[in-house]
């Protein structure tokens, strides 16, 4: 695969996340490798395949390990072009009045952890991840299967230039989570319109983006672990803000 392809093509493996790629972008899929023990779960992948004359091979499991890097297959990859995100100013202008949840994360990269904050990101409703960053995360196939089908949901946006300016114009107010300090998330009134700011395990929110968020929040504990997992935080802080500010269509 040449190098320019590479960045425009995704292999995304793992049942869920094929099949909302299948669901939201049929037309994406460029190539499709499966086990024969996945043909009756997919015909109608195959079918869509057929018709469009795109390419798919029934392959053994060893296969399926060398095309992913992964033996955590579930039996399908999909090879896709990579999802468009909106730019910034677009998804703005798009959003509807009232509650909106966006996040930010700085410096969190590893795909396992983005994947699940994507799927939970999808759950609650979240508008949009933002990545901040020298070195952004992009999505991966590990990511995607980790996701179970949220990354074809949430757009996944780099953010840079006035991108802050941007959403404070919006409405958006920054919210920085940490382990220690700020308030407890539970005692704390989130505006409606929230940007949450989460930071990589270990060294945490940079402090540029902690000093310049005009609220801190942390999740109360026990204290007999150091800290959640940040996906498991993003979790938590997301169904806190759904519960003080219920949005139409999540229940």
């Amino acid at each position: 695969m040449k190098p320019e392809q590479r960045q425009r093509e995704l292999r995304v493996f793992g049942l869920n996340a094929c099949l909302a790629v299948f669901r939201r972008r049929p037309a994406a899929i460029r190539k499709v490798w499966l086990l024969a023990s996945r043909l009756p779960t997919l015909r109608e992948v195959l079918r869509d395949c057929a018709a469009r004359r795109t390419g798919y091979r029934v392959v053994a499991a060893e296969d399926l390990e060398r095309l992913t890097g992964s033996q955590h297959h579930e039996g399908v990859c999909f090879e896709v072009l990579r999802p468009e995100p909106p730019s910034l100013p677009d998804l703005l202008a798009r959003l509807p009045a009232g509650p909106v949840q966006i996040v930010l994360l700085d410096g969190v990269g590893n795909p396992h952890n983005l994947g699940a904050i994507l799927r939970s990101a999808a759950h609650f409703g979240i508008a949009a991840v933002l990545a901040d960053g020298v070195q952004p995360p992009q999505l991966s196939g590990a990511a995607c299967r980790i996701a179970e089908g949220g990354a074809e949901y949430v757009p996944l946006l780099r953010l840079d230039g006035d991108g802050a300016n941007l959403l404070a114009r919006a409405g958006f107010v920054a919210v920085a989570t940490v382990v220690r300090g700020g308030r407890s998330l539970h005692g704390a009134a989130l505006p409606a319109r929230i940007l949450w700011l989460l930071g990589a395990e270990g060294p945490g929110l940079s402090p540029a983006r902690r000093a310049a968020a005009p609220m801190v929040v942390h999740i109360p504990g026990s204290g007999a672990v150091d800290s959640l997992n940040v996906s498991a935080a993003a979790a938590v802080l997301f169904g806190e803000h759904l519960r003080q500010h219920p949005a139409p269509g999540l229940a």
